[in-house]
C-alpha cells in the first residue's frame, strides 16, 4: 500500500523551454485543437518537421516548434479528454498529470540515442 501511495506522489520535471520534437518523443501524447488527447504511435523526422501518427491512423505534419499550440498545451495540460479510439492508458495519464514543468529545473531530454537525433544523421 505505501508503495502503490509513493510511486503515484513522483513527480517528473522537465525543462520548460526544451523542442516541441523532444517533448514529443518522451511524453508520446499528442493534444488536437479540440482537446482531445491522442497516444503517438510513430514520430518520423523530415529535416525541421516531423510526420506524427497516432494510434487512432491520423497522420499530419508539425513543426519543431517550443512556442507552438502543442507545445504550450502539452506543457500546461489543456486537454478535455482522451482519445477513445486511441485509447491511452489510465497509468500513462496520471503520468502525465504528475509531470512539472520547470524553466530552471529539471530534465533537458537530450539524449544521443534519441530516436530523432539517429535520424538526422
Amino acid at each position: 500500500m505505501s508503495d502503490e501511495k509513493a510511486e503515484s506522489q513522483v513527480k517528473r520535471y522537465y525543462r520548460k523551454r526544451i523542442g516541441l520534437f523532444q517533448l514529443l518523443e518522451k511524453i508520446k501524447l499528442w493534444p488536437s485543437r479540440q482537446g482531445i488527447l491522442h497516444g503517438i504511435k510513430t514520430i518520423e523526422k523530415f529535416g525541421d518537421q516531423v510526420r506524427i501518427t497516432t494510434h487512432c491512423n491520423e497522420s499530419f505534419m508539425a513543426n519543431n516548434s517550443r512556442t507552438s499550440r502543442a507545445a504550450r498545451a502539452l506543457r500546461n495540460k489543456w486537454f478535455a479528454k482522451a482519445c477513445p479510439v486511441c485509447v491511452v492508458p489510465e497509468w500513462k495519464l496520471k503520468k502525465y498529470s504528475t509531470t512539472r514543468f520547470s524553466r530552471h529545473y529539471g530534465s533537458t531530454l537530450s539524449n544521443e540515442n534519441s530516436i530523432l537525433n539517429v535520424a538526422a544523421k
